[in-house]
């Protein structure tokens, strides 16, 4: 399947500028590049697509970047997947075979992984993971606790690396920066990939580079955990909370101990996160709380989630921060403040499991 993946790949980008003009109509060409707000098609010019240039490699036709989030990239079977929210590569690739006229094949695609939104493995992820250690008393507990953080840092998501490779592009010479790491792993738990957070070794800050965050693997449908956030322990938890960065999740966690939370990463991955299978009584997942951003990328999200969760039987419910997300609004409110907030948001009966005050809701 990977090889007819990348023959779709190819063929979509010798007509790179008729795909954005069917899936992304709200952006624009702007000299070589079609440029959007995002993959959802919203208005903006945040993402751009290279509509010209050679079939692969360096400067390829159909290659897209989003500048808001440099570890979404990809091609135009990617951009297509993220744009139709189709689950998994067999569901792009007829989408894609649709769109180019070309006959479906004569038994149904095997829906499997994504194509990687990134040039390295899992493998790799998994590798540059193992070799971390735990972040208590490292820079990235102190950088965590600078942005407001108060709840544990032992989770098994997070790890620490002293000294991790940086290139600001293809032929800069490396550098070496310590860094956060955070596990992005599957409904059961599998590691498919990492995001990496470099570090300034002199503050409690993220490193002066240009893009000082980057994923590596496999991101497209999962996330960054923590608590009882994978398919056998939702099976008693029942509720959940999903946003976009790790520090906003961490935040969320900080005034409600108790909810498992995962991080998309991103609001075009947080839309595409993979729900547990349909809801039955006793068992799954009933409820998901999106905490999303407060801007018009993390409402698109929001509203992505509500209508997958309507198709599994999961009621999906909105949690909106006062500023731009709950990070902010952890340090410019203080725990105490947030938690009022997000209380009156909360259903009564999660109030209650949460040991939150009975009249929140």
């Amino acid at each position: 399947m990977i090889s007819q993946a990348g023959d779709l790949a190819r063929r979509l980008a010798r007509y790179a500028e008729a795909v954005c003009r069917h899936y992304l109509s709200n952006g624009r060409r702007r000299g070589r590049y079609w440029v959007i707000g995002d993959a959802m098609n919203t208005p903006g010019r945040s993402l751009y697509v290279r509509l010209t240039g050679p079939d692969s490699g360096p400067g390829a036709a159909g290659k897209w970047t989003d500048a808001a989030s440099p570890s979404e990239h990809g091609d135009l079977l990617d951009l297509i997947r993220l744009n139709r929210n189709l689950n998994g590569l067999g569901e792009a690739m007829n989408e894609a075979r649709c769109f180019l006229a070309l006959p479906q094949p004569a038994t149904p695609a095997p829906v499997s992984q994504a194509p990687s939104t990134t040039h390295r493995s899992p493998d790799a992820a998994r590798r540059l993971f193992a070799a971390s250690c735990p972040i208590p008393g490292t820079p990235a507990e102190a950088y965590l606790r600078a942005r407001g953080i108060t709840t544990r840092l032992d989770w098994p998501a997070l790890r620490y690396h002293p000294s991790v490779y940086y290139r600001a592009s293809e032929d800069a010479p490396h550098e070496s920066w310590p860094a956060l790491l955070a596990a992005v792993t599957n409904l059961n738990g599998i590691i498919t990939g990492i995001q990496r957070t470099w570090l300034d070794p002199r503050r409690s800050t993220k490193a002066p580079l240009a893009d000082p965050r980057r994923a590596l693997g496999h991101l497209l449908g999962n996330g960054v955990r923590f608590g009882a956030a994978t398919k056998p322990a939702l099976a008693q938890a029942g509720v959940l909370a999903a946003g976009e960065g790790v520090e906003t999740m961490l935040a969320v966690k900080s005034v409600l101990p108790s909810l498992p939370v995962i991080a998309g990463l991103s609001a075009t991955h947080l839309a595409a996160l993979d729900l547990p299978p349909r809801f039955r009584p006793g068992a799954g997942l009933h409820r998901l709380y999106v905490a999303r951003d407060n801007d018009a990328a993390g409402l698109k999200a929001a509203h992505r989630l509500h209508e997958r969760g309507i198709a599994v039987g999961i009621e999906v419910r909105e949690l909106v921060p006062v500023y731009g997300d709950f990070n902010l609004d952890l340090c410019r409110l203080g725990p105490r403040g947030m938690l009022a907030h997000l209380a009156n948001q909360l259903v009564p009966d999660d109030c209650v499991r949460f040991r939150l005050a009975p009249s929140c809701g």
